[in-house]
């Protein structure tokens, strides 16, 4: 070896005992959990340095990646304009320009209100007012992030938050559009999102110590920030809160919900100084959410809830007759095969989200003297991803549809509702002639080692010989109920383009297949996230899809837990690993309810302070803990030092462990030293970092053929 080549670094061992149920564990590595150590910020920066080097080969083919992500992207561009009051607003972003612009422009008089205008790409439009810069804003800022950008109805005042350090605390200002002038007033450490009621009063959350959101509230315009009232606070520490209103602007809704339980209060729009008053007081288990409607001239509530199952389902009453979810009519009833999401209510039609066969629909109700039925929108493909959005207005005939697929770029709908007409306003340019006959995704479904059935999604090149093994990176998630769906990536074209295979394991723990899905990946059952990812590469190699030399793996955040996880019970599956913000040391993490999120993650993975059973179930699973002295698959973590969700600790002490003790396999970390939980901020940095981790995934995947001229580049 040179001599000028740096070593791996070896994070020395300062152990600590820790100690709960009867039972230690000796941390060798807990000290990197002090961040402002300059031992730590050493470490960290070594760690840097050497992965620096390890990948310094593969510069070559990042910059041809970045290169290709950049050349696909219509830098200058612009979104479909969506009203709101008596303008349009729409974004748009210009070449060489990190982040966007935020922009309106008037509602022509005479003009269809609900046609929105076609404005020319690459001027500014007749009339246009930039609302928000965000480049001038990020000036001089290593990291910038928006939490919240929102306008009166009358459109005169935007009240906007950033963030500088990537830890998720923002500062909120608000500019007066009419004069183009900052007032003075100015909101400090404050939570995501901010609430208009009408023109005087700003509603926003704060924080706890633990980064809980625990309390709401109401700001006056022009008032010194020290008078702002506390409208609610939650003392229980499992529970959240949030804050809004409905689309009718009648009422204003305040609700608190832990993982498995949640309360919603309200008030009238015309008070909102008011107290707001509980709907349906708190049960544990029971979920609800509530929607305001007009059916026949009443006013009445369209609640969401799980009182008559786990897959949820929709009742309505009159908005004065709400006390328990028992007072409900059945609007959609319960079924053990379709999960509902949730409804979005308008003047004319309510709108209803749901998930069946693995994939998210909506259908849609018109609401012509009195309820209707629900009529799906069906696509032509297999695999899609349809959801409702962008629109604010509460008397508008049309809804806002995007749609979208592994191999179709997205595409924005109008859907007027009273002819079921669908109008295509936009869909993503890929530049550089994509044809979207060149690749192809289906569904493969895996028995499990239980016998549930797994969904997996598959995309690749059309041309790619079905009846070889093939380069594959296999992703999972697998928790909080969520979803991965179909959806287009340009930058996943650089992957397939070299022949590899793109695939998802939708394992239990999310919410493909419902809530039951989701039950049976998490507390005491989270053990089959972690079985149903192997199974999932047990069949591809199995069915000759691949080979271990060629399966690489990635998962972020909770599904960088799974990463660890699979990386100890199954190593000899996988060439590489790339774990991103991982969640890899569950244990020590849910054992200090000081940490932000942990209090409310017990209903997630347990509670292991008061429950003997639980900490030994995670002790069973728990990566860190569980780094074995055997061969593992070469592993690249990514962290952010800011990172409030998934300390960069994690994934330090983890790297450090398994250089220590595994047999083989080659273990890097990159910190990034100014990002948080979601990486490095402004599409640039964003694409270039997109390019560093598939460039070292394609190397890993494609090294056991790369002798045999292919893949590709």
């Amino acid at each position: 070896m040179s001599a000028d080549r740096i070593t791996p670094p070896v994070a020395p061992r300062h152990p600590v005992t820790r100690s709960f149920h009867d039972t230690d564990f000796v941390d060798d590595y807990e000290w990197l959990r002090d961040k402002d150590s300059p031992e730590t910020i050493g470490y960290l920066e070594a760690e840097n340095a050497y992965t620096a080097q390890e990948t310094a080969h593969l510069e070559g083919l990042r910059e041809e990646i970045y290169g290709e992500i950049k050349s696909r992207v219509k830098e200058t561009d612009m979104s479909v304009p969506v009203r709101s009051g008596d303008y349009w607003y729409y974004g748009r972003t210009e070449e060489g320009k990190s982040y966007s612009y935020s922009c309106r422009i008037p509602v022509a008089a005479g003009a269809d209100a609900w046609t929105p205008p076609v404005i020319p790409e690459g001027t500014p439009a007749e009339g246009e007012q930039i609302i928000l810069d965000a480049n001038e804003l990020a000036e001089g800022h290593e990291f910038f992030a928006i939490g919240a950008s929102t306008v009166t109805t009358s459109g005169r005042y935007l009240a906007y938050s950033t963030d500088l350090e990537g830890d998720e605390r923002f500062t909120l200002r608000i500019r007066d559009l009419e004069s183009g002038q900052l007032l003075d007033d100015v909101l400090e450490g404050i939570f995501y999102g901010a609430t208009w009621v009408g023109e005087d009063y700003l509603f926003y959350q704060r924080v706890d110590d633990a980064w809980r959101p625990d309390s709401v509230w109401r700001h006056r315009l022009g008032t010194p920030v020290e008078e702002d009232v506390l409208v609610y606070r939650e003392e229980d520490e499992r529970f959240s809160t949030w804050v809004g209103t409905s689309r009718s602007e009648k009422y204003i809704l305040f609700g608190c919900a832990s993982k498995i339980t949640s309360e919603v209060r309200v008030l009238p729009f015309t008070d909102p100084e008011g107290e707001p008053r509980v709907l349906v007081p708190r049960e544990t288990g029971r979920e609800y959410d509530v929607d305001h409607a007009v059916v026949n001239g009443a006013d009445i509530w369209v609640v969401t809830h799980n009182a008559g199952g786990a897959n949820f389902e929709v009742g309505w009453v009159g908005v004065d007759k709400l006390t328990t979810l028992s007072d409900l009519d059945p609007l959609v009833p319960h079924r053990e095969d379709v999960r509902i999401e949730g409804v979005d209510t308008y003047r004319d039609q309510i709108v209803l989200g749901y998930r069946s066969g693995a994939i998210g629909r909506i259908a849609v109700m018109r609401l012509d003297g009195g309820f209707g039925t629900f009529e799906e929108l069906e696509f032509d493909e297999e695999l899609y991803t349809v959801v409702s959005s962008g629109n604010p207005e509460w008397d508008a005939p049309v809804i806002r549809i995007s749609y979208g697929s592994f191999t179709t770029p997205a595409q924005l709908f109008d859907y007027r509702v009273a002819s079921g007409e669908r109008t295509l306003l936009k869909e993503q340019e890929v530049l550089g002639g994509y044809r979207r006959e060149d690749y192809t995704a289906s569904r493969l479904w895996v028995d499990a080692r239980d016998g549930a059935r797994i969904p997996v999604s598959l995309v690749h090149r059309a041309d790619l010989d079905p009846g070889s093994a093939h380069p594959t990176l296999l992703y999972g998630y697998g928790s909080y109920e969520s979803s991965i769906d179909p959806g287009f990536s340009v930058a996943r074209l650089s992957l397939l383009d070299r022949g590899m295979v793109f695939a998802v394991a939708h394992v239990r723990g999310g919410g493909e297949m419902g809530r039951g899905w989701y039950d049976n990946g998490k507390m005491t059952t989270k053990k089959n996230t972690f079985t149903d990812f192997i199974d999932v590469a047990d069949v591809l190699i199995a069915q000759g899809r691949t080979t271990p030399e060629m399966l690489v793996a990635e998962g972020g955040s909770a599904g960088g837990m799974l990463m660890g996880a699979v990386a100890n019970l199954a190593p000899d599956r996988f060439k590489a690993i790339e774990a991103v913000v991982p969640f890899v040391d569950p244990l020590t993490s849910m054992l200090m309810p000081e940490l932000p999120l942990t209090v409310i993650e017990w209903d997630e993975w347990g509670d292991p302070l008061h429950d003997r059973g639980v900490y030994d179930y995670m002790a069973s699973y728990s990566p860190y803990e569980n780094v074995k002295p055997e061969r593992y698959p070469n592993i690249l973590a990514v962290t952010s030092l800011n990172d409030t969700r998934v300390l960069y600790v994690e994934p330090a002490k983890w790297i450090a462990r398994l250089r220590a003790t595994a047999t083989g396999g080659q273990f890097l970390l990159k910190t990034e030293m100014v990002a948080g939980h979601g990486g490095v901020s402004g599409r640039y940095e964003k694409w270039r970092e997109t390019a560093f981790e598939y460039a070292w995934l394609v190397d890993q995947a494609t090294e056991s053929i790369r002798w045999a001229g292919k893949p590709g580049k």
